[in-house]
C-alpha cells in the first residue's frame, strides 16, 4: 500500500526538523552542504523499512574498480537515473552496508549535485535532503521558469540571472575542490525525477557534457526498484510523494574514461550537427535505459 509521505513519516520531520543545520537560502556562500548524520540515521531507518529483500548493488566489480580509480588519484563522477528523492539515500546506504572497507569508504566520499529547491522549498525536504552531502546549483530549469513568468519585472529576472550565476560560479569551483580531495561527484543528468507519462524528465541535460570535460573516470548508474514515488496528484509536492516497500537495485556500468568517451562519440558525428553535446548525453541516457531494462526483466526472478 502506498501512502503519502507526510502522513507516513511525519513523526520523524518534527524530529528532523530540529536536528536540521542546512541553509534556508542559498548564496554564492552557501554552497557546500556537509552529511548531516543526526538526520542520515532517521533516513536509513526510513530505507530500513521500505527495502525488500534482494535489494542490492549490481556490478559490484565496476563499483569496485571505479573505487580503485579515484583511490589512484583520479576524479571520479557518477551519472545515475534518478526516480525519487530516496535514489541519493539508496545508493549511500547500499554501499555502506555492503559489508567491505573498501564499500564504506566510497559511500562516505560520494557529494551530489543538488538543486536549490531542496533547500529552499519546504524545511521538511530541507530537513530531509541534508543527511547526504551536497553541492548546491541553480539549475537551469528553474531559472527558465523564472525568465517565463510574465508578473516579474526586467530588473528582478536580471538580479535573479545574477544570483544564479554568482551561486553556479562558486558552485563549480567547490566541485573542483571536492575532486582533488579524492571526493566523488554524483550527478543526475536528467537534472530532475522521471515522471511516468512525461519522457521529456527521463532527457539528459546538455550541461552534462561539461561534467565529463571536468573528470576522468566514471560510472553510470540506473535504478529499478522506488520506494518513494512522485504522486500523480500533486507533482510539485514532495512531502505528497507516495512511499512504497521495493525491491531496489543500483547497478554499475564498467569504468568509462570520461574524455574517451566524449571523443568516440563527437568524433562520429557531421560537422555540421547542430549540438553535439546534446548528443553526447543522449548517449549516456541510452546506455542507462538499456542498462535499466535489462535488469528489470529478472529483478522479481
Amino acid at each position: 500500500m502506498e501512502t503519502p509521505l507526510r502522513e507516513k513519516y511525519g513523526k520523524y520531520f518534527t524530529l528532523m526538523k530540529k536536528l536540521s543545520r542546512a541553509a534556508e537560502k542559498i548564496d554564492e556562500t552557501k554552497v557546500y552542504e556537509p552529511a548531516n548524520p543526526d538526520t542520515r540515521k532517521i533516513m536509513y531507518s526510513m530505507l530500513e523499512e521500505n527495502l525488500l529483500p534482494g535489494s542490492r548493488l549490481e556490478g559490484i566489480e565496476n563499483f569496485k574498480a571505479f573505487y580503485d580509480a579515484v583511490k589512484s588519484g583520479q576524479h571520479g563522477l557518477i551519472l545515475m537515473e534518478h526516480y525519487s528523492n530516496m535514489d541519493l539515500p539508496a545508493i549511500v546506504y547500499l554501499l555502506e552496508k555492503y559489508g567491505e572497507d573498501w564499500a564504506r569508504d566510497l559511500s562516505s566520499r560520494i557529494v551530489a549535485i543538488a538543486g536549490m529547491k531542496l533547500n529552499e522549498a519546504n524545511p521538511m525536504v530541507r530537513a530531509w535532503a541534508e543527511g547526504f552531502t551536497r553541492v548546491v546549483i541553480y539549475p537551469t530549469r528553474s531559472l527558465d521558469k523564472v525568465e517565463n513568468q510574465e508578473n516579474l519585472s526586467t530588473k528582478a529576472k536580471e538580479e535573479e540571472e545574477k544570483r544564479a550565476r554568482k551561486i553556479n560560479l562558486a558552485a563549480m569551483r567547490v566541485m573542483d575542490q571536492c575532486k582533488h580531495r579524492g571526493e566523488v561527484i554524483l550527478v543526475f543528468p536528467s537534472g530532475t525525477r522521471f515522471r511516468p507519462g512525461h519522457p521529456e524528465t527521463k532527457k539528459g541535460l546538455r550541461e552534462i557534457d561539461s561534467y565529463l570535460r571536468m573528470f576522468n573516470k566514471m560510472i553510470l548508474v540506473s535504478i529499478n526498484g522506488c520506494c518513494l514515488r512522485i504522486n500523480p496528484a500533486d507533482t510539485e509536492d514532495m512531502l505528497s510523494d507516495l512511499v512504497a516497500q521495493d525491491k531496489v537495485i543500483m547497478t554499475a556500468s564498467p569504468v568509462l574514461d570520461c574524455k574517451q568517451f566524449r571523443k568516440n562519440i563527437l568524433t562520429n558525428l557531421p560537422q555540421d550537427d547542430p549540438d553535439p553535446k546534446q548528443k553526447v548525453i543522449d548517449h549516456v541516457m541510452d546506455i542507462l535505459n538499456a542498462q535499466h531494462d535489462e535488469i528489470e526483466k529478472t529483478r522479481f526472478n
